[in-house]
């Protein structure tokens, strides 16, 4: 019997809620640690409509919450936005976006705005 070998991607891939799609752009990363606020500048580089992948020079835990800003392409407005921090491999980490509040809702609905604009997802 043979065994059919799928790529890491297409895994992942099939268990996404939302398509991908490709998004360079530099960010901030506000997290609160040991009673102080530490401001971390980044990079985002993948976005769905539930988190998005990002870079930073920070020490972020598994579950971790912390604020993510950025000003997507073609937008004069920064969107800040909550998030958890779900996986993490040295200083990339995957993030999702939270929704607990009104305003949490209302710039998730933003992010899914820039996406309308941002073409096709990545596959």
């Amino acid at each position: 019997m043979a065994t059919e070998v799928i790529p890491h991607e297409s895994m992942y891939e099939a268990l996404r809620r939302w398509p991908r799609y490709k998004l360079e752009v530099p960010l901030r990363i506000v997290a609160h640690k040991g009673g102080k606020t530490a401001i971390v500048q980044g990079r985002g580089n993948e976005l769905n409509e539930g988190g998005m992948a990002i870079f930073a020079g920070i020490e972020l835990a598994l579950t971790e919450e912390i604020a993510v800003e950025f000003t997507p392409p073609y937008s004069g407005d920064p969107i800040r936005v909550r998030a958890i921090v779900r996986n993490r491999k040295g200083y990339s980490y995957g993030v999702e976006f939270l929704t607990r509040t009104i305003d949490d809702h209302q710039n998730v609905d933003q992010i899914r705005t820039v996406l309308r604009g941002l073409g096709s997802p990545i596959r």
